[in-house]
């Protein structure tokens, strides 16, 4: 059974724990390794870690820094970054890797699913489709958000999940870093048309906004990185994560 999820999401540049607002100006905010042995201590669901700028300067992945990641990881982790090969896919499967989140690689080559989702599972490909709205209509970004995709953001989560992903992260360009909530419409809207799991990121900015995204959707899985990276009126940088009370007063709520 599939059970809502609560999901920090850590993206790294330079080998640093930077948080960015509307894929803008990262800030850096810590060593990665440290974030991972403090969310471990809070018993986090899952964790996904994304290099930002692997695409964007066409490299692959630091397979040094996942297999670091893995080593120090105590809860399912998925890892995105430069990934544009089945074999990249199965390298970082054999590190210790749960999921491996594709973006740019996935629209450039949807046939790179259905193959690797065949060698290692359709539960550990992850597809993250960064959307952003244009005028009055939505439009899915790859390379950190420079690059226009000329698809219907719906019709390519549809097609995605076709070509056997086992679950679209949906990652609001908009509200990244906001802190003003979800773009509930955006959700609703693909989870209308698709039926595999869904992870929202970008824009929580309490628990109050994560249990509105639960009582809305139910199983679904809540993304952030602000939020679980900074703390108090003046955004000061401390790892925090819900208690089992609060997790179980959110999980009631859906």
């Amino acid at each position: 059974m599939l059970y809502p999820r609560i999901i920090p999401c850590l993206l790294v540049k330079n080998k640093g724990l930077v948080k960015t607002v509307k894929f803008a100006n990262p800030k850096y905010v810590g060593d990665p390794i440290n974030a991972v042995k403090i969310f471990n201590e809070k018993e986090v669901d899952e964790l996904i870690v994304l290099d930002i700028d692997a695409t964007l300067e066409n490299r692959g992945p630091d397979y040094r820094m996942i297999e670091h990641l893995a080593a120090e990881c105590r809860m399912p982790l998925c890892y995105g970054g430069g990934v544009t090969t089945l074999e990249q896919i199965q390298k970082v499967i054999t590190l210790g890797v749960e999921k491996v989140a594709l973006s740019y690689a996935a629209v450039n080559n949807p046939e790179l699913i259905a193959e690797a989702s065949a060698v290692v599972g359709s539960q550990s490909i992850v597809v993250v489709l960064d959307i952003k709205k244009v005028g009055s209509h939505y439009e899915v970004f790859t390379h950190n958000g420079r690059r226009r995709v000329m698809e219907d953001p719906f019709e390519l989560a549809l097609k995605m999940t076709k070509q056997g992903a086992g679950e679209i992260v949906i990652n609001s360009i908009d509200n990244d870093g906001v802190m003003k909530g979800y773009d509930l419409d955006l959700i609703q809207q693909i989870q209308n048309l698709i039926h595999v799991p869904v992870t929202a990121i970008g824009g929580a900015g309490s628990l109050k906004d994560i249990g509105e995204l639960f009582k809305r959707f139910g199983q679904i899985g809540a993304g952030a990185g602000s939020l679980f990276v900074f703390k108090g009126l003046y955004k000061a940088v401390l790892i925090n994560y819900p208690n089992r009370i609060e997790k179980k007063q959110l999980f009631a709520s859906n």
